[in-house]
């Protein structure tokens, strides 16, 4: 869009490099070019702006197949307006001499007019090709038609319009359509990948085998070798036992000549110490005998000190108990008691002497009512 500036009823206009202006004043053509800069008055002036670069245009539109299956056709064309004189004199791009902008929809009719025409061709090489090959080849197809029938057709360097390119995207059939197309090729490449499964099962199978076949390679191996060993273990241990049972036959031998020289200085060592014994035996048994030689005189000396201080001790207590009777019986006599009383008290006293020892002795007063009366002097008489 022009860049338009007033001034006190003037206005000025700056154009793009890739805008094509052209100025009418009174119907004569003053200014025609691009990128163009300049004064004018906007009650006099009539202007365009053509656009000169290449445009995109993007469409999207459904055709039918010969088999009658729907399909989406994507394309793109590039155009660019190559006639600026041309375009502006058969499509409407005047612009507001105040705002700059076109006052109708130039661009919306050169897209209809290229949408129509490429469809058309498109439909045309589409209705004579069924479903698959338009999907395999029919991208091609579609652009080469397309593009060659936009290149013949007259009424685009009729308006000034030149194609510089046309693109197909993509063919699309309907979704359930394209689904069961895809199953086969979805069927296919699950059977390639099943394949390849088994393929990668069998690898690993054959490897396992390999590995189970070294591991019992490997075990057999080992269970040789321990063979091996066994047998050389048994070898080394008869050999360990016979040299064990000669150093135990030398050691054998060395201990009994060892014994039996033990043996003979314990017999020399035992006969001295049973002559050392035997004389230091005689000497204590004669040691003892003169010891208890003494002890016994000793002894006896005692002895008959002792039986003669008993004897004499006796012999004075038995003068004292004699006199001591004495002194009773001779109290009794003095007292008047009779000799059968005396004899009785005597008798009694005497089996006090021999009886055992008592405790207790329980006299009823009936008994000792009548020895009182018989002890008491007032009896006697």
């Amino acid at each position: 869009m022009a860049d338009i500036t007033r001034r006190l009823g003037w206005r000025h206009l700056r154009g793009a490099p890739t805008a094509h202006i052209r100025h009418h004043r009174s119907g004569t053509l003053v200014h025609d070019g691009p990128g163009l800069s300049f004064w004018f008055r906007p009650l006099s002036a009539a202007l365009s702006e053509v656009p000169v670069d290449d445009r995109e245009l993007a469409m999207t539109f459904h055709a039918r197949t010969s088999d009658f299956q729907d399909v989406a056709v994507q394309a793109t064309v590039t155009y660019r307006i190559a006639d600026p004189g041309v375009a502006a004199a058969r499509l409407d791009f005047s612009i507001d001499p105040d705002t700059g902008a076109w006052r109708g929809t130039p661009l919306e009719q050169l897209g209809t007019l290229l949408t129509e025409t490429a469809q058309q061709h498109a439909l045309d090489v589409l209705a004579r090709t069924p479903l698959s090959a338009a999907l395999v080849d029919g991208v091609a197809a579609v652009r080469e038609r397309v593009a060659a029938g936009l290149g013949a057709e007259p009424r685009l360097p009729a308006t000034g319009i030149e194609v510089v390119a046309v693109r197909v995207m993509a063919l699309r059939p309907e979704p359930e359509v394209e689904r069961a197309l895809r199953t086969p090729a979805r069927e296919q490449i699950q059977q390639e990948a099943d394949r390849a499964t088994y393929e990668r099962r069998a690898v690993a199978v054959e490897r396992e085998r390999t590995i189970a076949e070294n591991e019992l390679a490997s075990r057999i191996e080992l269970a040789r070798r321990e063979e091996q060993l066994v047998e050389q273990r048994g070898t080394n241990a008869r050999r360990e036992a016979e040299e064990q049972a000669a150093a135990d036959a030398v050691r054998a031998q060395a201990e009994a000549a060892r014994s039996v020289k033990l043996a003979e200085a314990e017999a020399t060592r035992s006969v001295k110490l049973a002559e050392a014994e035997a004389a230091r035996s005689v000497t204590l048994a004669e040691a003892e005998a003169a010891r208890t030689t003494k002890l016994a005189e000793a002894e006896a000396a005692r002895a008959e000190r002792v039986a003669r201080a008993e004897a004499e001790g006796a012999r004075e207590v038995g003068e004292a108990r004699a006199q001591a009777q004495a002194a009773w019986l001779r109290v009794h006599a003095e007292a008047g008691i009779d000799g059968t009383t005396t004899l009785q008290a005597l008798t009694a006293t005497r089996l006090a002497e021999n009886l055992p020892r008592i405790d207790s002795v329980t006299v009823s007063p009936d008994v000792l009512t009548g020895l009182l009366a018989r002890l008491s002097p007032g009896s006697a008489e």
